[in-house]
C-alpha cells in the first residue's frame, strides 16, 4: 500500500514538472517572437534583403485567387448585362474629384524634391558605381563586395566608384503618355516613336487632374458606355458631328475664329510662370541653410510618397513582372521591348502585374555612414551596418532628423566593432 502511494506522489511530481518546463517554453517563445520585430510594429523595418535573382517573377501585391475571383465576377456581370453605363471614377473616364489636389500636390513636392537634391548632392559626396546601380554616401566608397556589373568575377564583386548625380538617388522609371485614357488606352508597337515618354509619377499626375501644355489630354463632362467590356464613347461623336457643323457655318458666313480663351489661358501660364520663377528664387535664398534644405527635402519626398499610395489606390498602374517597365493607365502598352527572362516565349511582350509604390518611384537604398570623413566600410562587418533610402541618407548627412520608420533599419543602436576586432566577434 505505501508503495503504490508513494509511486502515485513520484508520477503527479513528474507531470507538474513537464507542465511547468511546457508553460516556461512556451512563454520563452512568445518573448523570443515580440523581440523579434512584430511585423505589426510600424515602426521596424528590417535591412531590405540583397536584390532578388532577375530569371525570378515579382511578386504578386494580389494574390492570384483573388484575381481569378474578380475576372469571373467581371465576366458573370458583363454576361448578365452586356451594355451598362460605368458610373465610378476614373473607369468612366472622369477624374475623381477628392484626388485632384493630391495630384496637384505630389506634382509640387515632386518639383521640390528634385531642385533640393541638385542642391544636396552638390554639397555631400555622393558616388556611385561604374559597372552597377549601387550608390554610396561618403568622400570614400565602400568596399563590401556586392557588384553584380559586368566582369565583376575579375574584381572579386569590388565597386569601382565615381561621382552621382540626382538621378543616381532616386530612380523614377519612365512610360508612355496616354491622350485618352480610356478611349485609346493602348500604345501599340508601331506607335513606340510618335508617342511622347515621360516619368510614370508625372503621367500619374496628369492622369489624375495635373494639366500640362507639353502633354495635352482629354478631359470628359460625362460617363463613357461599356458594350461587353468594350468602351464606346457616344458622347464624343456627338460633340465631333457638331463642331464639324460649326466649322461649316463659319466658313460660309467667314467668321474668323475666336482665340480669346486660348489667350487668356496663355496669360495665365506666363503668370504662373513668372510666380514659379519669384518662388524658385525665394527657395534659393532659404536654401542656403543646408539643414533647412534637408529638412525641406525630406518633407517633399514623404508628402510626394504618401500622395502616390493615395492615387494609386483609385488609378491603376502596371509594371512587368521581369524588367522596371511601367505603365500608368486601364492597361499595359503592347511594344515588344522586353528583354527579360522568358522573353522569347513572350515575343517580347511584357507580363504586365499590379504595380507598387517601390516599382513607381523606385528608393535606391544605400549603406549607412556614421562619418562622412571615417574610414571605409569593411566586407567583414556588413552584418552590422545598417542601410536607408539614399534620399534619406543625404538628408540626414545635411542635418535633418532621423525618420522614425527608418531608425531600425538604419541600425543606429548598434556599434560595429573595429577592424582589429573582426576577430574577436562571434
Amino acid at each position: 500500500m505505501q508503495r503504490r502511494i508513494l509511486v502515485q506522489i513520484s508520477y503527479s511530481n513528474k507531470l507538474n514538472n513537464f507542465r511547468f518546463t511546457k508553460n516556461a517554453f512556451a512563454s520563452y517563445k512568445t518573448q523570443n517572437l515580440n523581440l523579434s520585430g512584430d511585423a505589426d510594429d510600424s515602426l521596424y523595418s528590417d535591412v531590405p534583403k540583397p536584390r532578388r535573382d532577375k530569371s525570378e517573377r515579382k511578386p504578386y501585391p494580389t494574390p492570384m485567387k483573388v484575381l481569378i475571383q474578380r475576372a469571373k465576377a467581371e465576366r458573370e456581370a458583363r454576361k448578365s448585362q452586356p451594355v451598362q453605363l460605368l458610373e465610378h471614377p476614373p473607369a468612366n473616364g472622369l477624374l475623381v474629384p477628392e484626388l485632384v489636389p493630391v495630384a496637384h500636390q505630389v506634382y509640387s513636392a515632386y518639383q521640390s524634391l528634385l531642385s533640393g537634391l541638385s542642391k544636396l548632392v552638390k554639397v555631400i559626396p555622393f558616388q556611385r558605381c561604374r559597372f552597377c546601380s549601387e550608390v554610396h554616401v561618403g568622400h570614400v566608397g565602400h568596399e563590401i563586395r556586392t557588384c553584380a556589373g559586368p566582369k565583376s568575377g575579375f574584381r572579386s564583386a569590388t565597386h569601382v566608384w565615381r561621382k552621382g548625380g540626382v538621378c543616381d538617388v532616386v530612380f523614377f522609371p519612365e512610360c508612355f503618355h496616354l491622350h485618352d485614357r480610356v478611349g485609346k488606352s493602348r500604345v501599340v508597337h508601331c506607335e513606340k516613336d510618335s508617342v511622347p515618354r515621360l516619368p510614370a509619377i508625372v503621367e500619374l499626375c496628369i492622369q489624375a487632374g495635373v494639366d500640362l501644355e507639353r502633354y495635352p489630354t482629354k478631359r470628359r463632362t460625362k460617363p463613357v458606355y461599356s458594350i461587353e467590356g468594350r468602351i464606346v464613347d457616344f458622347d464624343s461623336v456627338i460633340e465631333n458631328d457638331e463642331t464639324e457643323r460649326n466649322l461649316i457655318l463659319k466658313d460660309n458666313h467667314h467668321i474668323k475664329p475666336n482665340f480669346g480663351a486660348k489667350n487668356d489661358g496663355s496669360e495665365s501660364s506666363s503668370n504662373l510662370e513668372k510666380k514659379g520663377d519669384w518662388v524658385d528664387q525665394s527657395n534659393d535664398q532659404e536654401g542656403k541653410d543646408l539643414r533647412k534644405l534637408s529638412i525641406r527635402t525630406m518633407d517633399s519626398w514623404f508628402e510626394m510618397i504618401s500622395g502616390v499610395k493615395k492615387i494609386m489606390e483609385k488609378y491603376s498602374v502596371w509594371t512587368c513582372g521581369y524588367c522596371p517597365e511601367v505603365q500608368v493607365g486601364p492597361k499595359g502598352h503592347k511594344l515588344r521591348m522586353c528583354r527579360a527572362s522568358k522573353h522569347q516565349s513572350r515575343n517580347g511582350l511584357h507580363a504586365w502585374q499590379e504595380a507598387t509604390i517601390d516599382d513607381l518611384v523606385g528608393p535606391n537604398y544605400v549603406w549607412h555612414v556614421r562619418d562622412l570623413n571615417g574610414p571605409a566600410l569593411e566586407n567583414n562587418l556588413k552584418r552590422f551596418y545598417g542601410k536607408a533610402p539614399a534620399i534619406v541618407e543625404l538628408c540626414v548627412h545635411g542635418g535633418a532628423p532621423v525618420p522614425d520608420q527608418y531608425r531600425s533599419m538604419m541600425r543606429l543602436d548598434v556599434v560595429p566593432p573595429q577592424r582589429d576586432e573582426v576577430d574577436l566577434v562571434a
